[in-house]
């Protein structure tokens, strides 16, 4: 494929470019689902003239469908903009760029989505779909899924489907919750999940931060410790990752500990635990969730960041080595490199 896509770019360049726009209109419909013209021409950055243009061609095609709410893809302008994602990632250069960024942490798998998450809210709606297949392609039949909070983990569990019912799978809370908005917590990302697809879930509540002492009191109540086995025994582990102090905060640790963790080099968060530069842990916390042990005996784990500013942060948790596959943005995927 990459041998064709070179000798059309030197042969038909403009036919390339005439690709690429339409390619764009079709796949922002199907990040929206519905849309109409107005937003689709802001958000592509053409003219409504142009636009109009354009889609005239692509319903002649039948591959949009126009209603008074707005437009809307057909199922063969759905599976088109599916079966093209290859194609795109040669076009961009993000397959070139994937096997590098998978080279460099030694992983199994990475997906790119292309452009910078930390500055469209389209692309982190790309990067929690693109979550949100490599979940569904890695489940197997009585899996448990433990999965953790946070913005990135709730836009790909918003989008997960799959094409049957998982009666036989659970999803589970990897840690306990911050006090933040409830729609980023752990608990309410594994409850949509099993809902969106008629599993089975628990949840956990408790607090993410413990002293040793409430560890210790929590892990004695029965139901609280039966969950928590679940969660420990989860065979596939998804996890976002976060900037060290920006979760320091939201931990609301103490002054002490801060600085601690500023001495020490932290620079990432993910699963509740600090990392350095070299991937290195640096802080832990009394958990009634996951504990690193439990992540690298599991038989898949996932993370999935993006942007340029967390892009220290994934070179910091993949060289800790316990991911098998990573999600993130060409941003995010660029800058992690330059920190190998």
């Amino acid at each position: 494929m990459r041998e064709i896509v070179e000798i059309q770019k030197k042969l038909l360049p403009d036919l390339l470019q005439v690709m690429e726009k339409r390619y764009q209109i079709l796949h922002r419909v199907y990040m929206t689902g519905t849309i109409g013209r107005r937003t689709l021409a802001s958000s592509v950055d053409m003219t409504e003239r142009v636009l109009r243009t354009e889609l005239e061609v692509l319903r002649a095609q039948g591959l949009l469908d126009t209603a008074t709410a707005g437009m809307t893809l057909s199922d063969s302008g759905r599976q088109l903009v599916e079966d093209m994602e290859p194609i795109v990632k040669e076009l961009f250069g993000l397959s070139d760029l994937e096997e590098k960024v998978r080279a460099a942490f030694g992983l199994n798998k990475v997906i790119i989505v292309a452009g910078d998450s930390d500055t469209s809210d389209h692309i982190k709606m790309e990067l929690g779909m693109a979550g949100s297949r490599v979940l569904r392609d890695s489940l197997s039949p009585g899996d448990v899924v433990a999965v953790m909070g946070g913005s990135t983990m709730a836009r790909m569990a918003a989008q997960f489907a799959m094409p049957s019912q998982l009666k036989e799978n659970w999803f589970v809370p990897a840690r306990g919750g911050l006090g933040e908005s409830v729609d980023y917590q752990a608990n309410t990302i594994a409850s949509e999940l099993a809902k969106r697809t008629g599993a089975r879930y628990r949840m956990l509540h408790v607090p993410d931060h413990l002293s040793e002492e409430a560890y210790k009191t929590i892990m004695q109540d029965p139901n609280v410790s039966e969950v928590v086995d679940m969660i420990r025994g989860a065979r596939i582990v998804v996890h976002g990752i976060g900037d060290a102090a920006t979760m320091a905060r939201r931990r609301k640790l103490n002054n002490e500990t801060m600085d601690e963790l500023v001495k020490d080099g932290a620079l990432a968060e993910a699963f509740g635990y600090y990392f350095d530069r070299n991937g290195k842990v640096v802080h832990r916390m009394a958990t009634a969730g996951l504990r690193l042990e439990d992540i690298e005996a599991a038989g898949i784990v996932i993370g999935i960041a993006g942007g340029k500013s967390k892009g220290e942060a994934i070179a910091s948790v993949m060289r800790f080595g316990h991911d098998d596959i990573l999600v993130t943005d060409e941003a995010g995927a660029i800058e992690a490199l330059r920190h190998v």
